[in-house]
């Protein structure tokens, strides 16, 4: 077991950095400045934060799981959806960043009208809130895990150390505090998987592992792809419009800085992905069937070296929270710039907003915490997340930058019918008894899904007036379609 006091002193030392560094980047005299760092920051910097942001939490633990009990294949449900992701925003990031705005309904604002913005902003909130409590259910069970706590303190803990620094330092506390982070866990990732490749023996002892538990295809990386199929599309589209992704982006310093930004992390994110992939697969030499409170914490704690485990645990927790923090930010975004300056105090001085915005920021990990202390599933909720974004958003958002034709009227029709599907989707997934004729979480739920949202917005579209002036105003600022 590890040295629990000196796990402790060495949580406290990165702790007291953290919000060290959050309270020295407190200051914030506007929104701007508070969410997008007054686009200042270089664009590597930016890669890493994205980086840290979706390697994170899911990667660290239940990738290394998946990877165990079902080998490189694995590699489908994250890496290749992260991949996917990250091209398709390539495309657009100079889009993104040319229209200049500080969040993603603000976009749509100016694309469509201010009801498409709202139902966007719905959707934002309820994506952040859900994404964050999967981190929070993360960090309550690992703490339960490594100490004499309860889940529910557990869930605490964590979701006070992340409100604590990204309360004051707001978007540029949580991207230096992410670098900080991404560099602990990256550190940690390659300690564990040159640990486990040294005491597995290597790939030769994987597929002799595996050829005598009779697993097909352990090694390939095509066996099963099937199986991953609604991850794939339902992650790969959602996170593709990711608003704290695109929130990176807008905070580039111009168009060329966010694309920069796009290239450094698809080349980042393979190898990456990757090596948390096969420490999963070397794990599987090691042990017979993954433990309780999963592979990695389960490694980290029987590490005879008490100092490295503790330097293992903080970089583990320092991936969590790298995730957690830039979703309650960007959820703290839509509720300060979209909800309260848009409907409640349009007037607000530029103090009173970044008040807000701390507000908002507590706000979010407030309700995350609750839903964490209710729900402990991680992967279907995760999925049932992204599910809102790809039924409900991907379409308008994706087509408003290249379709001049697409109405306002046809993406507040396919919006909704994305949040009424997702949220019937979403009852029968929490056992209520309803009558489905499709798998809940499966690939033809999420082809269902972002099918119709497709019929709807082009069918609609056909048939409503559009504001030519506007959308094509709109499609030349972003200039995406420009050779």
């Amino acid at each position: 077991m590890p040295n629990t006091t000196l796990t402790i002193v060495f949580l406290s030392i990165y702790v007291f950095a953290i919000i060290a560094l959050g309270i020295w980047n407190r200051k914030s005299e506007n929104s701007e400045d508070y969410f997008l760092a007054s686009r200042q920051l270089p664009a590597w910097l930016l890669a890493i934060t994205f980086i840290a942001s979706w390697w994170g939490g899911g990667s660290a633990i239940d990738l290394v799981d998946h990877a165990h009990k079902n080998g490189l294949s694995s590699f489908w449900i994250y890496g290749v959806p992260v991949l996917i992701a990250t091209a398709l925003m390539y495309v657009f990031a100079k889009g993104i960043r040319n229209i200049g705005t500080i969040s993603q309904p603000q976009l749509m604002k100016e694309r469509y009208n201010s009801k498409v913005a709202l139902l966007l902003t719905i959707f934002i909130i309820i994506f952040m809130i859900i994404a964050s409590a999967v981190q929070v259910i993360v960090v309550g069970k690992f703490f339960q895990a490594f100490f004499d706590m309860s889940y529910t303190t557990g869930c605490i803990l964590g979701i006070l150390i992340v409100l604590t620094y990204s309360l004051f330092g707001g978007f540029k506390g949580v991207v230096i505090t992410d670098f900080l982070q991404f560099l602990f866990f990256l550190f940690t990732g390659i300690f564990l998987f040159y640990y486990t490749y040294t005491e597995s023996g290597g790939i030769e002892a994987v597929k002799a592992v595996a050829n005598a538990n009779e697993k097909v295809g352990y090694t390939s990386f095509f066996s099963n792809v099937a199986d991953n199929l609604a991850y794939v599309i339902t992650f790969g589209t959602s996170w593709m419009i990711q608003a704290n992704i695109w929130q990176r982006i807008s905070a580039a310093k111009k168009a060329t800085d966010a694309k920069k930004m796009m290239i450094i992390s698809f080349i980042a994110f393979i190898p990456l992905y990757l090596m948390v992939t096969y420490t999963g697969m070397f794990s599987s030499v090691m042990f017979d069937t993954v433990p309780k409170a999963g592979i990695v914490p389960e490694m980290i704690s029987q590490l005879p070296n008490s100092v490295m485990s503790a330097m293992m645990f903080v970089g583990l927790c320092a991936a969590i929270m790298s995730t957690m923090d830039s979703l309650i930010n960007t959820g703290a975004l839509s509720l300060t710039v979209d909800i309260y300056k848009n409907y409640i105090n349009p007037k607000a001085s530029s103090k009173l907003q970044v008040v807000i915005a701390r507000s908002s920021t507590f706000l979010m990990g407030a309700i995350a915490l609750l839903f964490a202390l209710k729900i402990k599933s991680v992967l279907k909720i995760s999925w049932i997340g992204s599910d809102f974004l790809t039924s409900g958003a991907f379409v308008p958002l994706v087509l408003g930058f290249v379709w001049a034709r697409g109405t306002s009227k046809a993406a507040i029709a396919s919006m909704v019918f994305g949040l009424l599907f997702s949220s019937y989707n979403l009852l029968v997934a929490l056992d209520v008894d309803l009558p489905v004729a499709w798998e809940i979480a499966s690939a033809t739920q999420a082809i269902i899904g972002i099918s119709v949202s497709l019929v709807i917005y082009v069918s609609v579209s056909l048939f409503s007036k559009v504001d030519t002036e506007q959308s094509k105003a709109f499609i030349k600022k972003a200039g995406i379609l420009k050779s």
